[in-house]
């Protein structure tokens, strides 16, 4: 399969079951289109029906450029088989857990009108996790992680720092539990910022493998949603502490991470705002909420939402040739060493090797599941007790998606996010089309980046 497609006047050709990347102009791009389906006879004719007036263009130079598409095609980069997905398999093994993401705190000190989880709630009563219940997490995780070394323990909310205590004795314990199963714990936190203060950062900026910060760019954008109880926009408080908290962490991860709505479909303004701010680790969401809502992304939004990500690619590589880049989570796409074939079949490891702890201690295929019951999933107490649902997850891989088997951008998304396609289809092996045709776009747009970044 050949998906060929021009962003930012780079033309490009994917192959796309070897993964290859061929940057070409017009007419080559053209000729790796047709010879996909038409002889090579028929290739040639069309080509000089398409491009009369082009002066180099004859028999003999369009032979030329086949007999090199045909080398290509020889070595296996260029209309290669899908046949070895036949025999590979998605590596989904329900019986081996490695990663949690620990609901510390049902309660927020913001009130973010578009957030999933009700103002961090999650339609329920507001609840902290106890110091138990996150040791008990953590020693459901051992148990259940098999021979896997490399765990790993999201303090999430909510808003995680109404509940910092815990988090400490939570990360206290896991170090405790390295030294006596041989493991190791990966630990990030997610915030809003609000309550941060030197002691949390010094303490993130030693135990937190990664932080991901929650700003949605210039600050009217980022006031409009993220404010507090009383509606007070939360920028002017927490941008500085961002900024001190990125600068302490010297070279350990980070993500800035916005939502852009309707409110802002100029969305690149606000990444270009953050990079101005010093944040060179950039992640920016389209907002995912009922289609009646006012702030929904429609339709008619994706012309302009392509354009943006096409912008944004442009400004990465001038910023880089400039020695002021920065990355963007959705462009960070490796073309040598990407994820092996089992793990692009497989995909997301929600309800499987991942799954969300609630205050309470019960368990969820992953955070955006919490608070539906349908999806409950069992307790730590007594484990996974729903063991349909558990099926139900195990076999959601990119083969139960039988929409996607023709799309060329299969194996970079494996069927997508399982609680997007829920929430817009009713099942999980649904295809949340919208999602689809934004994260075409920024895998066009990620590989064009790489192609110039590569070019020069």
């Amino acid at each position: 399969m050949i998906h060929v497609f021009t962003v930012n006047d780079y033309s490009i050709a994917l192959d796309v079951y070897s993964g290859s990347v061929h940057v070409a102009d017009k007419v080559s791009l053209e000729a790796i289109r047709l010879y996909e389906t038409y002889s090579r006879e028929d290739t040639i004719i069309r080509m000089l029906e398409l491009f009369p007036n082009e002066p180099d263009l004859s028999r003999a130079s369009l032979g030329e450029l086949l007999n090199q598409l045909d080398a290509l095609k020889h070595a296996g980069k260029l209309y290669s088989s899908d046949e070895y997905l036949i025999a590979a398999q998605p590596v989904k093994d329900a019986a081996t857990i490695k990663a949690l993401c620990l609901h510390v705190a049902h309660a927020c000190n913001l009130a973010c009108s578009y957030c999933f989880a009700g103002q961090g709630e999650y339609q329920g009563e507001a609840a902290l996790m106890s110091a138990e219940t996150g040791r008990k997490a953590l020693d459901f995780l051992i148990a259940h992680s098999g021979k896997r070394k490399h765990l790993e323990v999201d303090f999430f909310g909510g808003e995680p720092l109404l509940n910092w205590e815990t988090v400490k004795a939570v990360v206290a314990y896991g170090r405790e539990l390295e030294k006596k199963h041989n493991k190791v714990f990966r630990f990030t936190l997610t915030t809003n910022g609000v309550l941060l203060d030197d002691e949390m950062m010094d303490f993130c900026n030693q135990e937190m493998q990664n932080v991901v910060l929650s700003l949605d760019g210039r600050q009217q954008v980022h006031d409009h949603f993220r404010v507090d109880r009383s509606g007070k926009g939360s920028y002017e408080l927490i941008v500085p502490k961002f900024q001190e908290f990125v600068n302490k962490r010297r070279n350990k991860g980070y993500y800035i991470r916005g939502t852009y709505t309707r409110n802002n479909l100029d969305f690149l303004q606000d990444i270009i705002h953050m990079a101005d701010l010093g944040f060179t680790q950039l992640s920016m969401e389209p907002v995912v909420t009922p289609p009646n809502d006012p702030e929904a992304l429609t339709e008619a939004d994706l012309h302009t939402l392509f354009n943006q990500y096409e912008q944004l690619a442009l400004e990465m590589l001038q910023r880089k040739r400039e020695g002021r880049g920065f990355d963007f989570y959705h462009y960070n796409i490796d073309l040598e060493n990407g994820p092996c074939i089992h793990k692009r079949l497989s995909g997301c490891g929600s309800g499987t090797e991942y799954l969300a702890v609630t205050p309470q201690g019960d368990l969820y295929p992953c955070h955006q599941f919490v608070g539906d019951e349908r999806f409950k999933m069992g307790t730590l107490d007594t484990g996974i007790s729903n063991h349909d649902l558990q099926k139900e997850f195990s076999c959601n891989t990119l083969l139960s998606h039988p929409e996607c088997k023709d799309c060329w951008a299969q194996l970079y998304c494996a069927g997508g996010c399982a609680a997007n396609a829920y929430h817009a289809t009713g099942t999980i092996n649904g295809v949340y089309r919208y999602g689809c045709e934004l994260f075409k776009k920024r895998i066009e747009c990620a590989l064009m980046l790489q192609a110039a970044l590569l070019e020069e």
